[in-house]
């Protein structure tokens, strides 16, 4: 091997060479040998020399063969395979070529040139093939590179601009800076300095401040917490209550005993984040403390005023007060709506304050309400309206909705209602109490004396009250024994009205004298005429016969007594002469619709001597049993003649029954004008009803009875239901009495006939609570009735007006004095006789009585204080008049 050899590395690279022309080809059996020289390594490939084929030297050859045999060429597959997987490389020309000392070409060489000619041929077209894809994909890069280096730049120059205008800012500030300290002297400057530093460190204190008093109370409850936690482990006590525990106790007592208190903690967190936050912005930014407090108040009123801030740490500031901010205004927000809610529901259920004066407050709640507020409203109206305030253990909406269902027009008077005890004083207090001009208390639904006691404490309440009661207190009873004890306990400011006992005297006179009860309606309610005391100078020393003809527009009927200490005399004798403060009481429209005048010239009365008709016993039947039928059965015995009849019927049992009215107080032995008898059976079941002689009473009171009294409706029924069946019994047992209408008799047009007919016979008096069952009774015409509820709602009313109308109501309803009556006229004039109302108001007070109105024969109702009373008109027997004289 040649030196050549020798130095020849051996190459770790697999590329693929083509040979040199030199290449010697051996048989199979002997491979050829290649021998690379160090020029060969270093040179190369030839396609990145020039395109012309390159001249090689004779004297550079790469190989040499071992033997003598002519070079051969390599297939051309070889070479494309070569081409397509490395880049061949091929050897210079000027060492590729055997060595010629000047010799022409032979013909072996001639066939390598051609051959090295294809092959560059070859070259060429591979290379124009592979380098058109590769520049397209480089236009696309610089293209994209180019758009990205255009966009930065201009990225970069809006930065720029920025970047000059906060500089520009910057300069002018400074600028404007180094003008006020080329104001100052030297000595200035030192001082201005020595004060920056100082503000620097007092900025930086009040930094450091800020942030030690947010982070303090979170160490301070932690630090708490730990305490606690390791006190419970240290004693093993699970009944100790933790530090932390205790102080979340103490503030929610806090704010629950105090009213003011969430709005006070809401006020104080404001306060210190405003302040905190002041002192944080005057730590990070140049400007005066008065400036950053205004700022932090800024931030904390608005969440977006902290935009314009510039700088890392005047933005975290302005942030987080902005935030704090924000949680105090939704604090705010919820105390508000919570505030304006719980108004809202206070007003809704009524618990404001009422602001009134000179009001009328009713205490409870009943039946009678709506008769009661009707009869007020009407009282009010002349006065333009006025205020009722109701109080009662009811929710405040649905006293409002059931007053708004009642049917009636209230005429300007409003209605207040409120949810409270009236057995607490602050409920009362909240009504203003002390300053109404009356009080009326209601008597509750169901047992009697449960309802008195209540009454009782109610009137205790009202007695102590510390500011006192400007007006008067009407109570309303049921039974008739309390009455004493409630006046005992309210002395003079209470005025009691027991229900029961005046409908139950007013029944009993109803049923001794036929349409009584219409008069007392039109009486007791403000609607028609009603009972007025007034005191008249001008009558001073006149006899009160003169007058009683001195008002065109009233009737006079009693005299307050200035001597008597205020008594009022009904019915006084014609020559009592009028004393110096003595009142007089009379019947008339309004308060304000009559006035004495001159007394008109009027015939002298003429006397007419007849005598009262004696009293003949009566029978009468009581059907349905009340609670106070005892007081009834008292009140039945004064009145009527010896040897009357009283006749029981009801479900009661007699040895049950007799116990009763002994335990109410009642004495049947000592009854000297009626005898009992008692019937037990049900007033709704015929033949019950037909077991007792209908036919022969002369009045039949149809009561309420105790077991449906709660019940308006029920009880109404009831009382509707016995009235038919004892009409429609009594038409059959009686002779049927035909009385011609349009030529026919009343039984050939309906069995209502009949039943009118009977009643011509008898009296029947139902007791009605519901004021809307009387249409039925009165369409009917075969018995009358008494509205209990609202003839007892309008004497409340009255009472509630002026308290002196209670004592007239007393008088009236009381066993003895006087009382209402309807007389004959035939008593005090003749047949066809022309007189004028003042002169049968005369001729009646000769017999020590007092007209107050009349009913012609043909006439429905009564017609009291009549106008017009100078005229003269024709009178017949057959009228009646109603007229206020001593009982019989």
């Amino acid at each position: 091997m040649s030196s050549v050899d020798s130095d020849q590395t051996p190459s770790t690279s697999r590329d693929w060479f083509f040979p040199s022309p030199s290449f010697t080809a051996k048989s199979s059996h002997q491979p050829p040998t290649r021998r690379f020289s160090t020029a060969s390594r270093t040179s190369k490939p030839s396609f990145f020399t020039d395109s012309k084929p390159p001249i090689r030297s004779p004297s550079s050859s790469t190989f040499r063969s071992s033997s003598p045999s002519p070079p051969t060429y390599v297939p051309t597959k070889d070479i494309t395979y070569a081409g397509n997987r490395r880049r061949p490389v091929y050897p210079r020309r000027s060492e590729s070529l055997p060595k010629s000392n000047g010799s022409p070409p032979t013909k072996t060489e001639d066939v390598e040139n051609a051959a090295k000619e294809k092959i560059l041929v070859g070259k060429k077209e591979f290379r124009s093939s592979s380098v058109c894809p590769t520049v397209s994909w480089w236009t696309a890069f610089l293209i994209m590179i180019m758009i990205i280096a255009f966009s930065s730049l201009i990225h970069a120059n809006y930065s720029l601009q920025s970047q000059v205008k906060h500089l520009q800012n910057r300069i002018s500030k400074l600028d404007l800076r180094l003008l006020a300290c080329e104001n100052l002297d030297p000595v200035d400057d030192m001082e201005s300095l020595e004060e920056r530093s100082g503000n620097r460190t007092l900025r930086t204190s009040a930094l450091i401040f800020s942030l030690t008093s947010l982070t303090l109370p979170f160490v301070f409850f932690k630090y708490v917490d730990y305490i606690s936690k390791s006190k419970r482990s240290s004693e093993n006590r699970s009944e100790q209550v933790s530090l932390s525990k205790l102080l979340a106790y103490r503030v929610d007592v806090f704010l629950s005993v105090h009213p003011y208190a969430k709005s006070l903690a809401l006020l104080v967190a404001t306060l210190l984040l405003i302040g905190l936050g002041g002192l944080a912005l005057y730590g990070v930014t140049e400007d005066s403390l008065a400036d950053c407090l205004w700022s932090s108040w800024s931030y904390v009123a608005s969440s977006g005023n902290h935009a314009d801030t510039e700088g890392l740490g005047p933005r975290l500031v302005s942030v987080s007060i902005s935030f704090g901010g924000m949680l105090i205004f939704a604090m705010m927000l919820g105390l508000v709506s919570d505030a304006i809610s719980e108004k809202f529901d206070s007003l809704r259920k009524g618990r404001s304050e009422v602001v009134e004066q000179n009001h009328t407050l009713i205490l409870g709640w009943s039946d009678k309400l709506g008769s009661l507020l009707n009869q007020l409203a009407i009282a009010n109206e002349s006065l333009g309206g006025g205020i009722i305030v109701v109080m009662a253990e009811r929710d405040k909406e649905e006293m409002e909705l059931d007053i708004g269902k009642m049917e009636f027009d209230f005429r300007g008077t409003v209605v207040i209602c409120r949810s409270g005890s009236p057995l607490i004083l602050a409920d009362l207090k909240k009504v203003s109490v002390s300053k109404a001009r009356a009080i009326i208390v209601l008597a509750e639904d169901g047992n009697a004396d449960q309802s008195d006691a209540r009454a009782l404490r109610t009137v205790l309440s009202l007695t102590g009250v510390k500011e006192g009661l400007r007006g008067h207190i009407v109570v309303e009873l049921s039974d008739l024994d309390n009455e004493v004890l409630v006046k005992l306990v309210g002395s003079d400011l209470v005025e009691t009205v027991v229900a029961h006992d005046v409908i139950g005297r007013l029944m009993i006179q109803c049923a001794r004298q036929p349409g009584l009860a219409q008069v007392w309606e039109d009486i007791l309610g403000f609607e028609n005429c009603e009972f007025y005391i007034k005191r008249w100078p001008n009558l001073d020393g006149m006899r009160f016969e003169d007058v009683l003809i001195s008002f065109p527009d009233a009737i006079p009927c009693g005299v307050k007594v200035a001597s008597c200490g205020g008594k009022i005399i009904l019915n006084p004798e014609g020559s009592y002469i009028l004393q110096e403060g003595d009142e007089v009481v009379v019947i008339a429209e309004d308060d304000d619709s009559y006035a004495p005048t001159e007394c008109p010239m009027v015939n002298e009365a003429s006397y007419i001597q007849i005598a009262r008709p004696t009293r003949k016993p009566q029978k009468i039947l009581l059907c349905g049993w009340r609670r106070d039928i005892d007081d009834m059965i008292v009140v039945l015995d004064a009145s009527l003649a010896k040897g009357s009849e009283l006749w029981m019927f009801n479900e009661v049992p007699e040895n049950i029954r007799e116990k009763k009215l002994i335990d109410g107080g009642l004495e049947v032995d000592r009854l000297m004008n009626i005898t009992l008898e008692n019937r037990e059976g049900n007033a709704v079941i015929r033949r019950h009803l037909e077991s007792l002689p209908l036919e022969s009473f002369d009045s039949i009171l149809i009561l309420a009875d105790e077991s449906v009294e709660d019940s308006a409706i029920q009880a109404d029924s009831r009382s509707l239901a016995t009235l038919l069946l004892i009409r429609d019994i009594q038409a059959k047992r009686m002779p049927c009495r035909e009385s011609v209408t349009d030529g026919r008799s009343f039984s050939q047009v309906s069995w209502m006939g009949e039943m009118q007919q009977a009643s011509s016979e008898s009296v029947i008096i139902s007791e009605i609570l519901d004021p809307r069952t009387k249409n039925l009774l009165s369409m009917s015409k075969i018995g009358d009735y008494v509205l209990s509820n609202e003839l007892v709602s309008m004497a409340l009313a009255m009472v509630a007006e002026d308290r002196q109308i209670n004592d007239i109501l007393e008088e009236l309803f009381a066993e003895e004095g006087n009382e209402m009556q309807i007389r004959p006229a035939y008593i005090y004039l003749r047949e066809g006789e022309e007189l004028s109302f003042y002169e049968v108001i005369l001729r009646a007070h000769q017999r020590r009585e007092v007209v107050i109105g009349y009913r012609l024969e043909n006439a429905e109702q009564a017609v009291i204080n009549p106008p017009s009373k100078h005229e003269k008109q024709k009178w017949t027997t057959k009228d009646l008049f109603v007229v206020i004289a001593e009982k019989e």
